[in-house]
Order: structure tokens, then C-alpha cells, then sequence
């Protein structure tokens, strides 16, 4: 890893430490958390008072696909009967893939 990307990696986690701080899970308003790598955009819903993963969802890497991924958690969450979520996006930017994921999910049904 050069500096540039050490630099940025280490900028996110501290944002991410920050975001985890205040943003807490329940089992009525779980934690939506989103995880972008260089292949595939992970999104989850986590109760973190019991430390569960209550729905997953995966998709390639894109602005659409992360759309799609939004929809699919949305779907899976109204099948918990879970409607409402804190939206953790780990440090990245409310831009691009963060944000189409974002509106996926409130498309699907979700408010946060």
C-alpha cells in the first residue's frame, strides 16, 4: 500500500470510529451498514444491542448494481417487518455508489 492510499485508509476509519460512536443498532431501528470493495458492495442490517445480523446483501461493484443492492435489503427488511433504519455509510462519502445504495433502499420502503 503506497502512502496516498495508506493516508486515505487510515482518514475512513478514523471517520468510520467517529460515525460508530454515535450510531447505535436496536431491534426496532437496526443499523444499515455499507461496505464497498474493489469487486463488491456489501450492505447489512445490524442489531448491535445483540449483536446480530438480522439481513445481507450483496452486489458487483457500480452506481446501479449498489441501487439493486439498496432494493434487495429493502426487500428483505419488509419481509422482517423492519421499516425503519440508522444509515451507517463507514466513513465513505454520501456520493456515488454510497448514495445510489442509499436511495435503493429508501425506494424499497426503508426510512432513515
Amino acid at each position: 500500500m503506497n502512502k496516498k492510499q495508506q493516508k486515505t485508509t487510515e482518514r475512513r476509519n478514523k471517520i468510520r470510529r467517529r460515525i460508530r460512536s454515535t450510531v447505535k443498532g436496536t431491534a426496532d431501528r437496526p443499523r444499515l451498514s455499507i461496505y464497498k470493495s474493489s469487486k463488491y458492495t456489501y450492505m447489512q442490517l445490524i442489531d448491535d444491542l445483540a449483536g446480530v445480523t438480522l439481513a445481507a446483501s450483496k452486489a458487483k461493484s457500480g452506481v446501479e448494481n449498489a441501487k439493486e443492492a439498496g432494493s434487495e435489503i429493502a426487500k428483505a427488511a419488509a419481509d422482517k417487518g423492519i421499516n425503519k433504519v440508522v444509515f451507517d455509510r463507514s466513513g465513505y462519502r454520501y456520493h456515488g455508489i454510497v448514495k445510489a445504495a442509499a436511495d435503493g433502499a429508501r425506494d424499497g420502503g426503508l426510512d432513515f
